[in-house]
């Protein structure tokens, strides 16, 4: 906190932003390059990687990248991300939360409940289109898998990334909701009063320490 511009408390390293962003960009170029591919009427998406040749070499070296970008991630928060009492207590106000009536709700460390499962739905979600994409990259893996293996795999890396879709729209629209949220991904801080509001208990360990 003493190194910090009064009033703020250091969040995320610079070391920690940079992998967020790399893996958010990833995903967009993702989610792009593989709905292009995804029904005929969004065949015009490939244009935005040199036509549908580039887009289908480049979709799975893109989910390679993710990969590793995000089990960087992993590493540096699967601590804070584990569910205690606290997060099943937290998750019986949701409703009170979402009235914005934070302060009868219990106290949140680093992150809350709702955080945590987009942390292992997407750690999830993510191993299941990397290893679908194994089964469907026949450029590479065709003779390891069977004709059954591979429809089926069709099938849950579509669902898989629909879902997946769905869950970096709500991550961003909460990240928008929670006014401050954003700048601890690109300055690194926060105010003293958003994590008094939203991650007391946070708020508490660190002046502890």
């Amino acid at each position: 906190m003493r190194h910090q511009p009064p009033g703020t408390l250091a969040r995320y390293t610079a070391a920690a932003r940079i992998n967020h962003w790399i893996g958010a960009g990833l995903l967009i170029l993702l989610g792009l390059s593989g709905i292009s591919l995804f029904h005929p009427s969004l065949f015009f998406l490939t244009d935005l990687f040199g036509g549908g040749v580039y887009t289908r070499v480049i979709h799975p070296w893109f989910g390679v990248a993710l990969l590793i970008s995000f089990a960087l991630l992993f590493i540096r928060f699967v601590r804070h991300n584990l569910w205690s009492s606290d997060d099943t207590r937290w998750m019986g106000a949701l409703s009170r939360v979402l009235a914005n009536d934070e302060e009868s709700a219990p106290e949140v460390g680093r992150y809350n409940a709702g955080q945590k499962i987009i942390f292992w739905l997407m750690t999830l979600l993510i191993l299941i289109l990397f290893f679908s994409g194994l089964v469907m990259w026949d450029r590479c893996f065709f003779s390891y898998t069977t004709i059954e293996q591979k429809r089926i795999a069709v099938v849950a890396h579509a669902a898989a990334a629909f879902v997946i879709i769905c869950i970096w729209i709500v991550h961003v629209y909460a990240a928008v909701w929670m006014r401050g949220s954003v700048r601890g991904m690109t300055r690194g801080t926060v105010t003293a009063g958003w994590s008094w509001r939203h991650h007391r208990k946070w708020l508490r360990e660190v002046a502890r320490r």
